[in-house]
Formats: structure tokens, C-alpha cells, sequence
């Protein structure tokens, strides 16, 4: 009989051909840090004090927050850490808001991650949902009318830095001018940039969405762009929350994350990353991925498929497919709409697979 793991690897192996519908990157090679599956590394509480359990890779960590802070422009003072993904960073980034004006009403559109309005519950935080423009970006006219509602009361906006259907991208410096046009004068953002984030720091005309551009905090995921095959990602902000934390007798260090322990092979996942590619490597990464992009739409205008994507994205709309073709593909779908994303490692042999396959399937309704 064969042992369950190795059927779980059999089926895995075999979907990944046609998981092209979701972004996880597959062409680096974690492999190399198989021996550390061998030893505990929990990077409990801050990353900031090693603290008295021994097996922890924080030092690594504070490497790697150096050197996202230093790609998403933090100023001096600035904290975070490593997460067990986006959600966990938007929550952080949320509760941190929150902290600092316990009073808010948060606002976030409709095109935003699960995560954002789950947070808001969880925190307490009245929740107000905000229209989007048709490409999914947040509606700035909408925002400041909704916000002028409010306006006696502070505002958390989070922003999408890449929504999950559209891979559309929020202005920050919009947000703070239809913030300002609605009379709100306390506000705090946080920037959602689960998949974007890294590939727009690493782009010549990149829009306003880091903490340079008025965001308060921002996180990413690890297993998008990097592909890591462990969940975690990366939190930052200007500041931590006002009142610091005491060390913790029992494992001598302060504790200010959501989670508690943390993953420290996930830190060492996003170090080899980051040490093997650079960030010239990283911008190779990104021009390629949308290159395939650019590619598929070309051969979907070829077979007439009507078809979309966003500026710079990774993501390609394209008209709902048959439910076979879907299906096997693995694409998501709304309002009749699906998209496939181009993400680093995904091959024009895929794309022209999928293509053909689409071309065979019953032609779509104009």
C-alpha cells in the first residue's frame, strides 16, 4: 500500500501542471534546507530579543525585515516581523490601527482579501464596504462619501496592493486626498500587498502604496512571489503599538505579534530566497512573469477570447471558460469572468496548452 504522504505528493505533483489559477510561484528551489525539517525553529515573540529558547533563527529574521523595510521606504523607528501569511499581517496591521484610534470606522472595498473584513470582526471595528471601479481598484469618489458620513470619527482604510480576482492596485495618496475632501482628519492605512507588494517595489513607475507613499503599515504573503512551500509572510509598520510590552518571564522576550510563535523555517525559507536571487534577481523574477503575461494575452486575442488585464499585473482576465476547462485549470470565477496568473515559473508550454484546450471548447458569447 503506498504510505499516504506519497499519495498526497502524487496528486500534488500531478494538479501543479494546471494550478495556474492562483499565485504561488514555483521556480525556486527550497529543497536545499531539507536538513533543518530535522530540528524546531520557533521564533517566539519579538524578533527584536532572542530570548531564552535556543531554537530560534531571529537573527536571520532581522535580516530579512531589514531588507523589506529598506524596499518598502520605512522610516526610522520602524518594526514588524514575520507572519504566518496575509491574513495574520493584515490583522496586525488592523489592530495596530486600531490601537492607535480605538474610536475608527474602517473602511475597505469590495474587492478586498476575506481576511480584511474577518479582522475587522474579530478586532471589534465597524466595517464599512466601499464600491470599486470596474478594473477592482477602490472607488475614491465612493470612499469619500462614504467617510463624510463619518467624518467626527477617525478612519483605518486598508488598501488592496493587488486585489485577489483583478490584481488591481489601490493609490495610497488618493485615499489620503478623498480622506482629506471628506473632512476626516485622523486616519491610519494599511496596505494589502499579499502578491503585488514586492514586484511593484521593484518597478521604475510604481504607484503610491508603501510607507513612504502614507501607508501606516503593509504586509505580503511569503508563499505568493517567493513561492515558499511553507505559509508565512512578512509585516511592517511606521511604529509599534504605544504601549511596548514587558518581556515575558517565561520566554524572555516581549511579544507584540498576533501569533506568539512564529515560524522560523519561514524566515530561513524567505532568507535563501532572498540571498540566491538578490533583488536584481527578484526584478528578473518580475519582468519575466509579466512577460508571460503580455504573452497570454496575445495568444488568447489569437483565438478571439475576449480577454483584460490590469497594468503591470501578473493576472489575465479572461471570459468565463466552459466548466471542463475551468475546472481542469484551476481559475477562479465571477460575474463570468475567471483569470489565470502568470506567476513566476509558469512556462509558455502552459499557456499554450491551456489555450488549445480553450480553443477546442465550446466558443464563448461575445
Amino acid at each position: 500500500m503506498t504510505p499516504p504522504f506519497e499519495q498526497l505528493l502524487d496528486r500534488l505533483t500531478t494538479a501543479s501542471y494546471t494550478s495556474i489559477g492562483f499565485p504561488c510561484a514555483v521556480d525556486i528551489d527550497y529543497r536545499p534546507l531539507a536538513p533543518l525539517l530535522g530540528v524546531l525553529l520557533n521564533n517566539v515573540g519579538d524578533p527584536w530579543t532572542d530570548g531564552i529558547h535556543p531554537m530560534h533563527a531571529k537573527g536571520i529574521e532581522r535580516d530579512v525585515l531589514g531588507y523589506f523595510a529598506e524596499l518598502f521606504r520605512a522610516p526610522p523607528g520602524w518594526t514588524g516581523y514575520v507572519t504566518s501569511g496575509g491574513t495574520e499581517g493584515n490583522h496586525y496591521g488592523l489592530w495596530l490601527g486600531r490601537t492607535r484610534l480605538p474610536n475608527a470606522i474602517a473602511y475597505h472595498s469590495d474587492a478586498a482579501h476575506y481576511s480584511v473584513a474577518k479582522a475587522e470582526h474579530l478586532l471589534g471595528l465597524p466595517g464599512i464596504t466601499v464600491a470599486t471601479l470596474p478594473t477592482g481598484e477602490i472607488n475614491y469618489a465612493d470612499l469619500q462619501r462614504q467617510a463624510s458620513r463619518w467624518r467626527s470619527r477617525p478612519a483605518i482604510v486598508t488598501a488592496n496592493i493587488g486585489t485577489t480576482m483583478t490584481e488591481a492596485v489601490d493609490d495610497v495618496h488618493r485615499i489620503h486626498e478623498a480622506l482629506d475632501e471628506a473632512g476626516v482628519t485622523h486616519r491610519y492605512v494599511h496596505s494589502d500587498a499579499a502578491l503585488a507588494g514586492v514586484p511593484l517595489a521593484l518597478t521604475a513607475d510604481r504607484p503610491a502604496f508603501d510607507l513612504a507613499d502614507g501607508a501606516d503599515s503593509i504586509s505580503i504573503s511569503g508563499h505568493k512571489f517567493f513561492g515558499t512551500p511553507l505559509i508565512c509572510g512578512v509585516a511592517l509598520a511606521r511604529r509599534g503599538p504605544s504601549d511596548t510590552p514587558a518581556a515575558i518571564r517565561y520566554i524572555g522576550a516581549p511579544d507584540a505579534s498576533i501569533s506568539g510563535s512564529r515560524t522560523g523555517l519561514g524566515v530561513v525559507m524567505l532568507a535563501h530566497a532572498l540571498d540566491i536571487l538578490g533583488t536584481a534577481g527578484l526584478s528578473d523574477r518580475t519582468h519575466r512573469a509579466r512577460d508571460i503575461a503580455t504573452y497570454t494575452c496575445r495568444r488568447l486575442h489569437h483565438i478571439g477570447w475576449p480577454h483584460w488585464r490590469n497594468p503591470g499585473a501578473f493576472t489575465v482576465m479572461l471570459r468565463e471558460p466552459p466548466d471542463a476547462v475551468r475546472t481542469r485549470w484551476r481559475l477562479p470565477s465571477t460575474d463570468g469572468w475567471s483569470h489565470l496568473i502568470c506567476m513566476p515559473g509558469v512556462t509558455t508550454r502552459q499557456i499554450d496548452d491551456f489555450v488549445e484546450e480553450l480553443s477546442t471548447a465550446v466558443p464563448v458569447q461575445s
